[in-house]
């Protein structure tokens, strides 16, 4: 016998690092769950007319963080699957209020996952430009001011060795566990 389809009618809030799948995952999951997929850096990127990395260069992360807040909370309640920048849930309130309006999923990978993804990661404005070396310092550095908040997540997958079809199953998964 066919197990029941999850129950889905809030929002999914995808957190974790740069690399973790999060893009890669959500509309997948989102395809799973029957509702719809928001990343919430194509959303700035399509109000801005420009790239992430070109707000951060020209405006800083505080300007895209508020472009960023401003989208999400648009969101918030919404039956949709949303996929979140990595520093999204360690804004100043935002962990508390993401937790509110939905379920917080934290994509998890070992720094060794992150930097096998990211490669040179010419398109993210936190590593561009750095060594080898340089940018694993700083995804650990990242990594270790954000982890505490990622840890709250209501659920929390492991992306390491694992496809997206595998990572948004297990979530769906979760996700059924959860509501049972």
């Amino acid at each position: 016998m066919e197990r029941e389809r999850t129950r889905f009618d809030h929002t999914l809030w995808l957190v974790g690092m740069m690399g973790a799948g999060k893009s890669a995952v959500g509309p997948r999951l989102a395809e799973r769950l029957h509702c719809p997929y928001h990343d919430t850096d194509a959303i700035v990127e399509a109000q801005e007319g420009r790239p992430v990395a070109e707000i951060f260069a020209e405006r800083g992360e505080s300007a895209f963080r508020a472009h960023e807040r401003e989208a999400w909370q648009r969101l918030a309640g919404q039956p949709a699957v949303v996929s979140l920048g990595g520093g999204a849930v360690a804004e100043p309130g935002a962990a508390q209020a993401l937790a509110e309006s939905g379920t917080v999923v934290y994509l998890r990978a070992r720094i060794e996952t992150l930097m096998s993804r990211l490669g040179a990661a010419r398109g993210r404005p936190l590593l561009a430009g750095l060594s080898a070396a340089e940018r694993r310092r700083r995804l650990e550095k990242l990594l270790e001011s954000r982890e505490a908040h990622y840890a709250d997540a209501g659920i929390t997958v492991d992306t390491d060795d694992r496809t997206p079809d595998e990572v948004a199953a297990a979530v769906e998964h979760a996700l059924y566990e959860a509501t049972s």
